[in-house]
Parts: structure tokens; C-alpha cells; sequence
């Protein structure tokens, strides 16, 4: 994750799996459109990445929910099908003056971990960003602070290839 003190952003081939491994791969992304400046940003870091890395553009799956709370049941969903190696799931949650924010972030965070949690093979990728303003996440979405999706996309192909 991009921080005040590291941009995680940046690609390191020596440190993913071999092209050959990640080319017969399959991902998935579910992008909320709420927040669209931002999340398709992101959307587009993670599609980047994941073709950089050796993933063929017609083994990246991307589907559509209008916020980031519906994020958990796409993910839930993508699960279901049993076909993917890893999936991203990309929104963006700004704080305003209600505790919406709270619902929401507290929501996703725990049915992303609840999915991870489960005894499924297939690891989802938190590529949520929440911050306090719209300038934190333009930040972190291309910005000063690289881009969430970048980041997303590498953990996914790690975890995709996570050997003990």
C-alpha cells in the first residue's frame, strides 16, 4: 500500500512469478463505479500491471457494481464460478458528514475477510481505497502516491502463486 513514507507502486519483476506460470492464469476484477475518477483509474493500474506481468488480456475478467459495498457479493459471485487464480476487488470510499462512511468501509473490509477466511482457493485483493478526502484518493490513484490498482494487481499475482 502507497503511505506517507513508501510509494508501493512500483513494478519489480525479479520479485513476481515467471511468465510462463502467470500467462495460463485467470483474474478477476470487480471495480465499483461509485467514485468513477478514481476507481477507473485504479481499474486500469490493475489491468496494466497484470499484462505487464505475463496475464493475457482475455484471462482478465472485469465486472461492474455501482458501489463499493456490492463489492463483497461480486466477489462472492466470481468465487462461485471455481475458475479463478486470484480477484481484485477495486472501490473507493470518501469520507462525508454522515457515518455512512463508517458502514460502508467497516461492511466491505469485513466480507472481503470473511471471503479470505473461508475455505475457498481463491484469494480476494482489498484494492478499496478510504480517505478523508477526494484529494487523498486521486492521490493514491495515479497520483503522488502511485496507484492502489498497481498494488492490488501485484498482491493478486503473489497470492495467485503463494507456495508454503
Amino acid at each position: 500500500m502507497a503511505t506517507r513514507y513508501q510509494n508501493l507502486s512500483e513494478y519489480n519483476a525479479e520479485l513476481m512469478p515467471d511468465k510462463e506460470i502467470v500467462s495460463g492464469q485467470l483474474y478477476a476484477i470487480a471495480v465499483a463505479d461509485w467514485n468513477p475518477q478514481i476507481t477507473h483509474t485504479m481499474l486500469q493500474g490493475a489491468i496494466d500491471t497484470l499484462q505487464l506481468v505475463g496475464v493475457k488480456s482475455e484471462n482478465i475478467t472485469v465486472v461492474h457494481v455501482p458501489g463499493t459495498i456490492e463489492l463483497t457479493f461480486a466477489a462472492k459471485k466470481l468465487i462461485q464460478m471455481e475458475k479463478f487464480n486470484s480477484i481484485i476487488v477495486i472501490g473507493c470510499v470518501i469520507q462525508g458528514d454522515t457515518p455512512h462512511f463508517t458502514y460502508v468501509c467497516q461492511s466491505v473490509t469485513t466480507g472481503i475477510t470473511s471471503l479470505n477466511l473461508s475455505e475457498n482457493s481463491c484469494p480476494v485483493i482489498f484494492g478499496v481505497l478510504t480517505t478523508n478526502t477526494l484529494q487523498q484518493a486521486l492521490d493514491r490513484a495515479g497520483g503522488v502516491h502511485g496507484n492502489k490498482g498497481v498494488e492490488a494487481a501485484t498482491t493478486a499475482v503473489k497470492m495467485a502463486n503463494f507456495v508454503w
